[in-house]
């Protein structure tokens, strides 16, 4: 299966690095032009280096999902420079590692607040330019639907943002359907990011990671960037309104 996205824009955020950053490639490797987002303009400017170094297209902007006018300020600049708006990726996301005991209104309000909510108002905003139809795809997690610790907690306010968003990707399916709009989410397992702070590849993570594991590995970006691209694609043109777990198999069992 050859997967295209030759003369289509798309709209990642979060892309400066980890799998932001290999969503971005990918699409950009399978012929789109990227609008390349991210709070940090450093890391979204080395994405744009990366994909130009490849022979793709790609722009980098600054953009802060949780603010409705950076938000408007980037679609509107991915249209004027890039000629249009197909594709959008809900990539921007957060953790922080605190257990409920010590987990503050701050912290709660900032993760849900990217994780969520930010994925709301960029499908809301972006819907709006993309006058064609196209697709979006949001990334949740295997938190989204279990909780997982292997130190005795948890982090409630990341479990309860991504749990959010499988229903939000129902709820925009339905809502963008007559605009011709398919909206599908992904589900990675643990990936090789370091996005908890820590190394998932070492023997006492992985032993612990085995136990559910039905692919003895921890994934990496561009396996969430494979499904990515994959429904955001013409072959995915009857898909929409689901979840699917980029996981090693970890609901599973």
């Amino acid at each position: 299966m050859i997967i295209t996205h030759d003369h289509k824009v798309a709209l990642v955020t979060g892309a400066g690095s980890g799998i932001g950053r290999a969503i971005a490639r990918r699409l950009a490797g399978d012929g789109a032009a990227v609008a390349c987002t991210d709070v940090s303009t450093e890391g979204a400017d080395e994405t744009v280096r990366l994909i130009a170094e490849a022979g793709g297209r790609a722009i980098a902007l600054r953009c802060d999902v949780r603010v409705r006018a950076e938000v408007e300020a980037a679609v509107a600049a991915t249209v004027e420079q890039l000629g249009g708006l197909h594709l959008v990726v809900n990539n921007a996301g957060v953790v922080t590692m605190s257990d409920l005991d010590h987990l503050t209104d701050d912290e709660w309000d900032f993760v849900v607040d990217i994780n969520l909510k930010g994925q709301f108002i960029v499908a809301q905003v972006a819907s709006r330019a993309m006058t064609d139809g196209g697709a979006i795809v949001n990334l949740s997690t295997v938190e989204a639907s279990v909780v997982v610790s292997s130190s005795g907690h948890c982090q409630p306010h990341y479990n309860a943002s991504k749990g959010g968003v499988p229903m939000l990707t129902k709820a925009l399916a339905v809502e963008l359907a007559a605009k011709g709009i398919r909206v599908n989410a992904v589900a990675p397992g643990p990936i090789n990011t370091r996005f908890s702070g820590g190394d998932i590849t070492g023997p006492e993570a992985m032993a612990f990671m085995s136990q559910r594991l039905l692919v003895p590995r921890v994934g990496e970006p561009d396996d969430v960037a494979n499904a990515v691209s994959f429904l955001l694609s013409d072959q995915a043109s009857f898909i929409s309104g689901a979840h699917l777990p980029v996981d090693g198999g970890w609901l599973t069992r």
